[in-house]
C-alpha cells in the first residue's frame, strides 16, 4: 500500500461489533473506529453485517498490521456467525477499499491457510466495501461506556477464551528458562514479585516503550510512567488496554486486580486505584522483570515503528514534505 499522510479506511466484520472496537481503538495511527453495518451482496439480496470501519494513517500503521490484528480477534473458520451470535449478520468479512487492500487481504488469508494454524478451512470472505451505516450512538465505544456488559458478552460467548487459547504463544518452559533470567521466569510464570527499589525500571527516565519480556507485546510507554514512590515502575495507563488482562487475585489474604499480558499470559503486576487523579486515578504497578525496554530511537529497528507517534515524532513522509518546503 502506498504510504502517504492521507487517511485511509479499513472495514472488518467480525461478529458483534462491540467486541471488535477495542482491538483497534488504541492502535497508534488509528484515528477513529466506528461500529456499524456494512452491506454485502448475497445472491440477489443485500445483507448488512455488523462491522467496524477504521480511519487510519497508513504512514503510521500499515494495513497489513490491521489485518493481522483482525485475524487474532475472530474465529475465521466459523461460517455461520461468530461464537453465540449466529446468522448472516455476524459472519466474518474483510471489506477492501481499493485493489491494494484486496491484494493484501487475499495474500494474508492465503498465508493463514498455508500456515495450518487451523485444521478447518478459512471461512472469512473478502468483499468490496460498499455502503456503511454507523450504528446509533449508544452502540459506539460500548466497551468504554458499558464495560461490565461488554466483558460479560466477550466471556460468556466464548470469544475471549477462544482468542487467547488460539493465539497465545506456545511456551516451552525449558527453553523459556534458558532465555529468561531466573527472576524474569519466576515473575512471569510463577507470579513472583521482585524486590522494590532493586529492579531495572523503578526510577528509569529514558523515553521508549516497554514490551512483554516473553511475547514482545507492547504494554506501556514512558509517556505514561511516573514515580509512585512504591519502588516499582508505575504507569497511569497501558498503551492498549486490549493487551492487558485484568484478573481477580485472592492470594495472600487480599483482593487485588492482577495484570497479565493477553497473548504472552505473563504475570505483570497489579492494578491499584491510588494513581494521579488528574490522569484517571489508576496505578499500573509492574515488575521490571516482566518487561523489556525499547528506546525511542530503536523502535523502527525493533519492529515497533508505529509507536514513534507516542513521542510526537513525524513520519518519514512528513519530514520529507518539510524539507521540500524549505
Amino acid at each position: 500500500m502506498e504510504r502517504t499522510n492521507r487517511m485511509a479506511e479499513a472495514t472488518f466484520a467480525g461478529g458483534r461489533f462491540w467486541c471488535m472496537v477495542p482491538v483497534f481503538d488504541e492502535v497508534p495511527g488509528v484515528q477513529e473506529v466506528v461500529s456499524g453495518f456494512a452491506e454485502v451482496q448475497e445472491s440477489e439480496e443485500a445483507i448488512c453485517r455488523e462491522a467496524v470501519r477504521i480511519t487510519f494513517n497508513p504512514s503510521v500503521i500499515s494495513y497489513e498490521k490491521l489485518i493481522d490484528a483482525y485475524w487474532r480477534s475472530i474465529d475465521p473458520t466459523d461460517d455461520g456467525g461468530q461464537f453465540q451470535d449466529r446468522g448472516e449478520h455476524f459472519k466474518t468479512t474483510i471489506f477492501y477499499h481499493d485493489a491494494e487492500q484486496q491484494r493484501l487481504a487475499e495474500r494474508s488469508k492465503r498465508e493463514l491457510e498455508e500456515s495450518k494454524k487451523f485444521s478447518q478451512r478459512i471461512a472469512t470472505t473478502i468483499e468490496p466495501a460498499g455502503t456503511f451505516s454507523p450504528a446509533e450512538d449508544k452502540q459506539q465505544n460500548y466497551h468504554k461506556n458499558v464495560p461490565f456488559h461488554y466483558r460479560k458478552v466477550c466471556e460468556e460467548s466464548g470469544r475471549k477464551a477462544f482468542i487467547e487459547k488460539t493465539w497465545r504463544i506456545g511456551k516451552d518452559m525449558e527453553a523459556l528458562k534458558e532465555r529468561l533470567t531466573p527472576l524474569q521466569f519466576d515473575v512471569t510464570q510463577n507470579n513472583a514479585t521482585e524486590t522494590p527499589y532493586d529492579n531495572a525500571y523503578f526510577d528509569f527516565t529514558e523515553e521508549g516503550i516497554y514490551v512483554d519480556i516473553v511475547s514482545g507485546e507492547p504494554l506501556f510507554s514512558s509517556t505514561d510512567q511516573y514515580d509512585a514512590g512504591c519502588g516499582w515502575p508505575s504507569f497511569t495507563r497501558p498503551i492498549s488496554h486490549y493487551h492487558v488482562n485484568e484478573n481477580l487475585d485472592k492470594s495472600h489474604g487480599m483482593l487485588r486486580t492482577e495484570l497479565r499480558s493477553k497473548f504472552g499470559d505473563s504475570h505483570l503486576g497489579h492494578l491499584f486505584y491510588d494513581g494521579p487523579q488528574e490522569e484517571g486515578g489508576l496505578r499500573y504497578c509492574i515488575n521490571s522483570a516482566a518487561m523489556r525496554f525499547i528506546p525511542r530511537g530503536e523502535l523502527e529497528k525493533e519492529g515497533y515503528a508505529e509507536y514513534r507517534v507516542l513521542f510526537g515524532e513525524k513520519t518519514i513522509e512528513e519530514k520529507a514534505e518539510k524539507q521540500r518546503r524549505l
